[in-house]
């Protein structure tokens, strides 16, 4: 196998056993969309997380994200810390990048594992995130907190909640965006990997999460039946299912990863 070219993005490293790289969402870090988990996945996994440019530990670049060159630095970023194969878990826009890795690097990829993921952003959803960026932009941080809870979470999770837990949520979500939300979302907007479904050999599930507003299971759905074989299954959850439902969504996880690497 090829050495990659060193990276410069900052990761989380940890765990033993079989090799996972995990790849989060679009204005996330791996803390952000994967901390309720890290524990559970390093229990049983080397896990590698690398952040974006411009998110968690890795600063913003000046140069425009493109696909395949962020595709490729998280490979190495994996190979740095010393696997040489390596499951994918991608969630959101990382569930883009997991697939292209699949085919791009597939002497070491073995499984995937996709998450509320897409292959293309369709007109529905690039007008949403059009708005996305409108919010983040607009210097309006009540509006943007409240419009970041109405999307995120699942209906069901939101009915759910009292006044005094949606004014929490509130709260939450006017923490400021990481410096590269915008290159992050410019690239959820221009991506396209609908060419790469049907090149898929390895053992995958598409975990789709039900309640989702903002990748909705129709795009989760057209992941699945894109791939040959992929496995589906629903989370009871919105977007957000490191907030809805961290503990089935790593049961999920963890249940296919053990039955691909046991097979």
């Amino acid at each position: 196998m090829n050495t990659p070219t060193p990276t410069g993005l900052g990761r989380v490293a940890r765990g033993s056993g079989p090799g996972l790289l995990l790849a989060h969402g679009a204005t996330g870090s791996i803390d952000g969309n994967y901390g309720p988990l890290l524990d559970g996945l390093a229990a049983r996994h080397t896990v590698v997380g690398p952040d974006y440019p411009g998110s968690g530990r890795t600063p913003r670049t000046t140069e425009e994200l493109d696909l395949d060159r962020l595709v490729d630095d998280l490979v190495a970023t994996a190979v740095e810390e010393g696997l040489e194969t390596f499951a994918v878990l991608g969630y959101s826009l990382g569930g883009a990048l997991a697939i292209r890795a699949a085919t791009r690097h597939p002497e070491r990829v073995t499984a995937l594992v996709v998450t509320a993921g897409f292959a293309h952003a369709g007109p529905r959803m690039r007008l949403l995130v059009e708005d996305w960026l409108a919010q983040l932009t607009s210097g309006d941080t009540e509006r943007s907190a409240r419009w970041a809870a109405l999307h995120g979470p699942g209906t069901p999770f939101l009915d759910g909640l009292d006044e005094a837990g949606l004014a929490a949520l509130v709260e939450a979500c006017r923490a400021p965006a990481p410096p590269g939300a915008i290159d992050q979302l410019g690239l959820v907007d221009s991506l396209d990997v609908r060419p790469d479904l049907g090149r898929i050999t390895v053992p995958t599930l598409v975990i789709s999460t039900a309640h989702d507003l903002l990748v909705t299971p129709h795009h989760h759905r057209e992941v699945a039946a894109g791939i040959t074989g992929a496995g589906f299954a629903e989370l009871p959850s919105g977007h957000l299912p490191f907030v809805e439902a961290p503990e089935a969504w790593l049961a999920l996880v963890t249940g296919f990863l053990a039955r691909a690497h046991a097979g």
